[in-house]
């Protein structure tokens, strides 16, 4: 058979989503939207904006077990020893990799891992992997705080993302790497961007003139958001961006063929069997 005409390669899934799993992950992602943009979504009147300081914390309870829903549910769906073992090896390089460029303008190399896996390992791996590891990650560092569960769901989707895009086991090469380069580059944009949303209500309305007022318009607000963004973010995700970008152009190939080598020896769809030694 000539190279020409091998078939595409399958891609390999450690989990594989079922219709709850899906149903989970859409209503624990609607949540966290309304959890992340309710300064937007809440009209000035509204008595949540009368609570603008101790919204994100019920949001950030509510996460918690929300998370921890879709954590089970995708477990039933077929989490074996293998995968398991799979998830703890990278999670724990992801939680290993966030603290060497913590607190240095948003060098961040765990995000380059993330995309990386996620595409190999599919979108259910994504979420739990990306959810996994900022959770690990923070007790490494001792960033536990009502933020934490916006990181993990944020983390979560920015991994699932990936496992999400086109392709998954017809595009190889110097082209996949571009496709996941310029993902990563607006993903970690997006990130930086959503966790903008969840700590910008902190922030008292008398402190700063770019702090959230619950009772401004939408486009006050929207204003007020961007000018924060621009004055307390967005060197952290060019730094970010930068760094995701370098990493996969550089180590994109050899680190894509070490996770797909991984997954094919796993062999996480082959089911367990026990027989008589082949003669």
């Amino acid at each position: 058979m000539t190279a020409a005409s091998t078939p595409p390669e399958r891609r390999t899934r450690a989990i594989r989503l079922g219709p709850r799993s899906w149903l989970a992950l859409v209503l624990v992602s609607a949540v966290g939207v309304a959890g992340f943009g309710w300064p937007f979504l809440a009209p000035p009147e509204s008595a949540l904006n009368a609570h603008a300081q101790d919204a994100p914390w019920l949001f950030a309870g509510l996460l918690v077990l929300l998370v921890a829903v879709v954590a089970a549910t995708i477990s039933e769906s077929g989490l074996g020893p293998k995968a398991v073992a799979m998830l703890g090896v990278l999670a724990a390089t992801g939680a290993a990799l966030r603290p060497l460029g913590a607190g240095t303008a948003g060098l961040e190399p765990m995000f380059f891992l993330m995309v990386l896996s996620g595409r190999v390992l599919g979108p259910g791996f994504g979420f739990t992997l990306g959810s996994v590891t900022m959770f690990a990650s923070a007790l490494l560092t001792g960033g536990v705080g009502p933020w934490l569960p916006f990181q993990m769901l944020a983390m979560g989707w920015f991994t699932m993302g990936a496992g999400l895009l086109p392709g998954p086991d017809r595009l190889r090469g110097r082209a996949e790497v571009v496709l996941l380069a310029v993902y990563g580059f607006l993903a970690a944009f997006a990130y930086g961007t959503v966790m903008n949303m969840a700590g910008w209500p902190f922030m008292s309305a008398l402190a700063s003139n770019i702090a959230f007022s619950p009772d401004a318009s939408l486009a006050t607000n929207l204003a007020r958001f961007l000018a924060y963004c621009l004055a307390t973010s967005l060197g952290w995700d060019l730094g970010r961006a930068a760094v995701t970008v370098v990493l996969t152009l550089t180590l994109g190939t050899p680190v894509l063929k070490a996770l797909r080598r991984a997954t094919r020896r796993a062999a996480f769809e082959a089911p367990v069997t026990f027989g008589d030694a082949p003669r």
